[in-house]
């Protein structure tokens, strides 16, 4: 994949940005549709609760969708199975021992939320990498995310402590001889780093679902050090059903042209999520409220005005207002991610038209394909159906 010449790590820098914290932005100007990193994930685990009466149908490594006749399952343990020997070799003898000890010891969840025996996925994972990288291990620790209270509701809440104290009493019970020293702290540490650093690897799209699964989760250390904005100015893809190497790389495309020393962030969600449902998805899961520019002005708005459908219906229209002062000469990308013109009542009406898909179902977000010349693809991408649209707009600029 072409990312428009220069490498990643040339692209981006680490900066301070008061009341974000540690941010990356841009260390020279980006262009629309430029890969600005892909990255391999630390560690990957699957979503599905080991004592769900349904079984996953993806590889327990790749995470790809299983060939209903050409995979193999472990006899072990029997509750994972692979696509092929390369990645049945990822399963080793203590992760499998370590499963296979859980699933006889089902009782002990009766009680338990079903996401508790995901949590225990990602503690084996991280237990089993100590084992096998323990510098990969150290950089899992570095992470943000510190399991301890500091007056943040997200970062140690009573479900976070009773769910630390649970899984460290129960993983030191039941596995066999842990790779590393454990401690309740380093459990309840190790959590943190996963709620607040995990991505998901979602489930093959498809528009008679109104909403998809989490097929896996991966961490990946230099993708979390992307803030969220609720108008992001790049987007995620991945593409883990592809048959090629890296399948469970994330790829972080930019959306539009940035200039140098302007932060580039990602939205943690769909940017169609209406704005409380935002601030509690942000809070809840991230610890912090979002003042991003569009919150400023959703913020404002009566309870009605919130309607999904009410709101699009207006942005549309203002839309085809900002089109035809596009064609008249008019700058149209000050209203777009960052760089939202103040004194617009929709800031992004302009960036709702063009940047999200229109598929039913799908509310993922288009950004153009990786430019092959200085000037940039007039053909967009979604990143959850990836589907291609021509870019009438960016035609015109």
């Amino acid at each position: 994949m072409n990312d428009g010449g220069a490498k990643p790590e040339t692209l981006l820098r680490v900066a301070e940005i008061g009341g974000r914290g540690r941010s990356l932005v841009a260390a020279q100007s980006l262009r629309a549709g430029q890969v600005i990193l892909r990255e391999s994930p630390l560690l990957l685990y699957s979503a599905f609760p080991f004592l769900s009466s349904s079984v996953s149908p993806y590889c327990d490594h790749c995470f790809r969708l299983l060939a209903s006749s050409a995979h193999q399952k472990c006899q072990s343990c029997s509750l994972v199975s692979f696509c092929s020997p390369n990645c049945f070799a990822s399963h080793t003898p203590w992760l499998c021992e370590s499963l296979r000890r859980l699933h006889q010891s089902s009782s002990t969840f009766s009680d338990q939320p079903s996401d508790r025996q995901v949590q225990a996925r990602f503690l084996l994972s991280a237990y089993n990498l100590a084992a096998a990288s323990p510098s990969d291990f150290q950089i899992l620790l570095s992470l943000q995310g510190s399991g301890s209270s500091n007056g943040d509701p997200s970062c140690s809440s009573a479900t976070d402590s009773t769910a630390a104290g649970f899984l460290h009493s129960l993983l030191s019970a039941v596995c066999p001889p842990l790779p590393v020293p454990i401690s309740p702290e380093l459990t309840a540490a190790l959590l943190s780093k996963d709620k607040v650093n995990a991505f998901g690897l979602m489930e093959p799209f498809s528009v008679s679902k109104e909403k998809r699964s989490v097929r896996a989760y991966g961490i990946y250390p230099k993708t979390s050090f992307f803030n969220h904005d609720c108008l992001p100015n790049a987007c995620r893809f991945d593409y883990v059903d592809s048959a090629s190497d890296g399948n469970t790389d994330i790829i972080i495309r930019m959306i539009h042209d940035v200039p140098e020393g302007r932060e580039v962030c990602l939205s943690y969600f769909p940017v169609n999520m209406n704005y409380s449902s935002r601030q509690k998805r942000l809070l809840e899961d991230y610890g912090f409220k979002c003042d991003c520019d569009r919150c400023k002005v959703e913020s404002s708005w009566s309870e009605g005005e919130e309607d999904e459908n009410e709101v699009m219906e207006e942005m549309e229209n203002e839309d085809e207002e900002e089109e035809m002062e596009d064609s008249e000469g008019g700058n149209v990308e000050e209203v777009c991610g960052n760089g939202v013109d103040d004194e617009s009542n929709f800031p992004h009406a302009y960036f709702f038209v063009r940047y999200m898909c229109e598929k039913e179902n799908c509310f993922g977000t288009l950004a153009p394909l990786p430019p092959k010349t200085h000037d940039a693809s007039r053909v967009l991408e979604c990143n959850v159906c990836g589907s291609l649209k021509e870019d009438e707009v960016g035609g015109n600029q």
